[in-house]
């Protein structure tokens, strides 16, 4: 148990109003109790109240007992799931966690429609937007881990490879530096840079492409995630200009990065530069996610998030032009906000690289 985070999660449901929520994601329940539980279909609860009492529910198959601090209400399989649950809530809102599955809410509501269910995610959520000292240090590790793997993909680079061998290489990396799980990296040669989200196959790297590698895995619980593009043997002059204007722009926006700027402020810094550049409608997503326990949690770097930067709070910076059958370019790096500016997590070079 973690009791700063309690003690941070209940004065925000103070603020919000809600002398109650239900914690059920796998990442919110080990940030507050330590406990890792994939429930998968079955059902786990946390009640949190505003007096500082804490219930888990769940599954007896889950291998967990009551603590003094923590009572743990137990069920089987094929019994009502949640039977006991219902009975502990107390009548009106209900804070109901964003990841929760709608037929335990549905039963939920059945045994007590006197409760009314609203969101209430964020008063976990935005307690886990500001990493403590222990958070710090794992994602600045797990990030120095990063940089070896990434080091270790791009001297990987040859005639002939496939994207998905490469893939399969950085997982390897990974799991050798102490990750948690395999992952599904982002290998991309030539055209298919040109789709962000595209997944590694069996396409086979040639002269002339743009290479993105954007690499991401849990190590110690907390995640890392940085993305580098480099070149093949040879760059033309279109490609080191979008290059450099990706890199600009992902500079300029960290550069940026300290206490009271708005987030939506670094990408309008790094959109401009881009769109100066005559690329702006082809940077096509926000410019950074907040980073974790989960690899894409709060805050939202776009230009819609009402966020401010705060000490504490990690989060990418990533520009990327995309070029649809020709090439694309991503830069991206976490960036861990202090007192006074920034660190930026990661340390692998950012100058243009054409490799072999």
């Amino acid at each position: 148990m973690n009791h700063q985070r309690i003690q941070s999660v209940i004065s925000r449901m103070r603020e919000a109003g809600l002398s109650q929520i239900l914690v059920t994601s796998t990442t919110s329940l080990f940030y507050l109790t330590g406990y890792w539980v994939e429930p998968h279909e079955r059902m786990i609860a946390l009640l949190v109240t505003g007096e500082g009492k804490l219930t888990l529910f769940g599954n007896e198959i889950f291998g967990l007992s009551s603590r003094s601090e923590l009572p743990f209400v137990s069920h089987k399989d094929g019994q009502d799931p949640v039977k006991d649950l219902a009975q502990a809530v107390s009548p009106g809102k209900l804070g109901i966690d964003k990841f929760w599955y709608s037929k335990f809410l549905i039963g939920l509501m059945g045994h007590r429609p006197d409760v009314v269910p609203v969101e209430g995610s964020f008063p976990v959520d935005n307690s886990r937007m500001y990493k403590d000292e222990a958070e710090a240090a794992a994602m600045a590790h797990a990030s120095a881990m990063n940089d070896q793997v990434i080091h270790a993909a791009i001297s990987a680079l040859h005639d002939g490879v496939r994207e998905n061998e490469l893939a399969a290489l950085v997982n390897r990396e990974f799991l050798a530096r102490g990750a948690d799980c395999e992952g599904t990296q982002l290998v991309c040669f030539g055209p298919n840079g040109a789709d962000p989200h595209h997944s590694g196959d069996s396409t086979v790297l040639k002269p002339g492409d743009s290479v993105i590698f954007d690499i991401f895995t849990p190590i110690g619980r907390y995640w890392c995630d940085m993305t580098r593009t480099v070149f093949y043997k040879t760059v033309s002059e279109k490609q080191r200009q979008v290059y450099e204007l990706v890199r600009r722009a992902n500079e300029e926006a960290e550069a940026a990065v300290k206490p009271g700027v708005p987030l939506s402020e670094l990408d309008r810094i790094a959109r401009d530069v881009i769109t100066q550049g005559g690329y702006g409608p082809c940077f096509t997503h926000r410019l950074g996610h907040g980073c974790g326990i989960d690899c894409h949690e709060p805050p939202d770097v776009s230009g819609a998030s009402d966020a401010v930067c705060r000490p504490g709070m990690v989060f990418s910076i990533e520009p990327g032009i995309y070029l649809p059958g020709e090439f694309g370019v991503r830069i991206e790096d976490l960036v861990l906000v202090t007192e006074d500016g920034c660190r930026v997590l990661n340390s692998y070079p950012k100058d243009l690289q054409v490799i072999g």
